[in-house]
Order: C-alpha cells, then structure tokens, then sequence
C-alpha cells in the first residue's frame, strides 16, 4: 500500500470547481431540469434568494442571455418566468417593492445558502410566510427549493425538517465559483437557458484551456495582469459596451476582488458600462492618476442590430445614414 501526502496551498481546498464542467453529477443535473419545468408550469415568477456568488453568476448568466428589457415584460409576453433577485440586501425598500412586483401572480422560491447568511435568511423567512399565507403550509413546501450544504448547516437542517426539494452545493466549490453547480443552473434554466448546452461549452471552454497554455488567453489574462501589477497599476477597469454585460461586470467584481484582496495585496477591481461611463468618469480615466488599466469586453455579433435612418434636418450626424448601431458603438470602443 502506498500512501501519498499532498500539501494543501491556501485556497486549494475550494478548486473543484476547475472539474465541474467535466465531472458534474448528471442526475442532478437531471433534477434541476425537472425542477426547472415544474417552476415554470406552476409560476410567474422565481424569487431567488441569496448573497455574493449565490446570485451573481447567475444573474450575469440570465441577463446576458435574454433581451434587455426581460424582466419588466407582461406575464402575457414572456415565454417563461420572471426571476426576481432578494437575499442581497437588508434594505426593507427594495424587499417591499420586489413583493409589489410579485403581486398576486404564482411564484416559488429558490434559497440558497452554504453558511445560513444573514441577508438571505431574513429574506426567505419573510417569503416563507408569504408562500404559506398564499398557498397553506403544504402547499409553500412544493414550491420552495433549497440549494444548500450536502450535510450540514442551518438551511440543510431546515430543508430536510419541512421536506423542501433539495440541490447540492459541493463541499469542494466555493460560492463565488458554484454558477455550474444547482446554484446557478436552475435559476438559469428556469429563465429558459440550455443547462446541457452551458455545461458541453464550459466542458469545451476546459479542453481548449488545456491543449495549449501558451495560447490560453484566460493565462494570457492572468499574465498581462500581474505584469501591470507589479508596474504600479492597481486598479483595473472591466470596461462593456453592451449593457446585458452589466451584471457580469458584478459577478467579476467579486470574482476578482473575494479572491484577490488578501494580506494587504491585490489589483482593486471595477466597472465601466460603456459609453454611458465615458461621460460621467471618463475624464479620471483619460486625465486622472495612471494606476489603472481596462480590460474591455466586446460583442462582436450582436442578436439584434439597428439602421441609423437618414434625417431631413442636418444633426451634424449625415456621415451614419444607413450605418448599423453596432457599428458605431464597435468604432467607439
């Protein structure tokens, strides 16, 4: 018998999450998909409660892949449920406006907690009395989903009391990396996403990742970063043009800043939401201090597009007369 020690680097104890488009448990998958049709045949809306990582991906996910404006169309207008962000905050304006958009439609709730976290706990008590008021305790219980801890923790132990429907956060995935776990994969299938197609183009996004490390542009990335970095550069700006990748830039900030700013140390990370910024603190980035270097995100074939149309009163603006938008905003950038 032979007995191998591995020394564990700070941080290595959360790196599954590397392996998860590859080796990810298919029956769940398989019960989030069932999950997902049964919220949608019975709801208008998905409350999805939870904080940090247990939203962010997420969202970035939902609002990337749908229109702009999704989430604000008539019941009568969408082909699946709204889902409804709450857990993220303890400002008691946002939770009443969030239940005044709910109204008196069907809607379930998705909870989501690894740790029993303040915010998104006194959410779901406050969504749990509400399901229960509308729908009698029984009838609460079928329509609330917990992703929580395999074994342990406050949620676990009350999702096995009152028989929720249960999904797993594996031990080994830390929350800011769990979007290719149950807590991003059933609200993002519940809004209509392809989960088997999100986790075969991670699965590939993995394989091309390690076929050539020199042409990996995500080391690329980590590279160019720390050479900045040592340079005195230590604000970095996640710089979109195209306002669906807003809340990614969300789900960045905390990727890079939970993971990063330890011991003293780490680039400062922030957004631009583009050209809208430009016109607010684009004068710091042209004029300001030189500690900071952008990373830009582009679209390079938008879903939809639009024709600049010809004017009868001269806007200084003649040379774009039959010019597509995306154009113009590709050219700005």
């Amino acid at each position: 018998m032979k007995c191998y020690v591995r020394e564990l680097k700070a941080g290595s104890a959360y790196t599954d999450w590397l392996h998860l488009p590859t080796e990810y448990d298919k029956d769940e998958v398989a019960r989030i998909q069932a999950a997902a049709k049964k919220i949608q045949s019975d709801s208008k809306v998905l409350v999805v409660i939870g904080i940090g990582g247990s939203y962010l991906g997420a969202r970035a996910a939902i609002d990337f892949l749908n229109e702009y404006f999704n989430n604000y169309l008539l019941d009568e207008q969408r082909d699946f449920p709204q889902v409804l962000f709450v857990g993220k905050s303890i400002a008691p304006a946002y939770l009443n406006s969030l239940i005044k958009v709910i109204g008196d439609r069907d809607f379930s709730v998705n909870v989501i907690s690894k740790s029993g976290t303040t915010e998104p706990a006194i959410s779901f008590r406050v969504f749990k009395q509400i399901l229960e008021d509308k729908y009698g305790v029984a009838g609460a219980r079928e329509r609330i989903y917990a992703t929580t801890d395999a074994k342990r923790g406050a949620l676990k132990t009350l999702a096995d009391t009152e028989g929720y429907e249960e999904f797993v956060v594996p031990d080994g995935v830390g929350g800011r990396f769990s979007v290719l776990t149950a807590v991003g994969l059933l609200p993002i299938a519940t809004a209509g996403g392809d989960i088997e197609q999100l986790m075969a183009g991670a699965a590939g996004e993995v394989e091309y990742a390690d076929a050539d490390l020199a042409k990996n542009p995500a080391y690329q990335y980590a590279a160019y970063r720390n050479i900045l970095y040592r340079k005195g550069y230590t604000t970095e700006l996640l710089i979109n043009y195209d306002l669906t990748l807003v809340q990614f830039g969300e789900w960045w900030k905390q990727l890079q800043g939970e993971s990063e700013g330890k011991d003293g140390k780490g680039i400062f990370p922030a957004t631009g939401n583009f050209s809208t910024d430009l016109h607010s603190f684009g004068q710091y980035i042209q004029d300001g201090r030189r500690n900071l270097f952008e990373t830009l995100f582009r679209v390079t074939e938008p879903v939809t597009d639009v024709v600049i149309p010809e004017m009868d009163v001269d806007d200084g603006l003649g040379y774009l007369k039959g010019e597509k938008m995306s154009y113009v905003n590709r050219t700005a950038s």
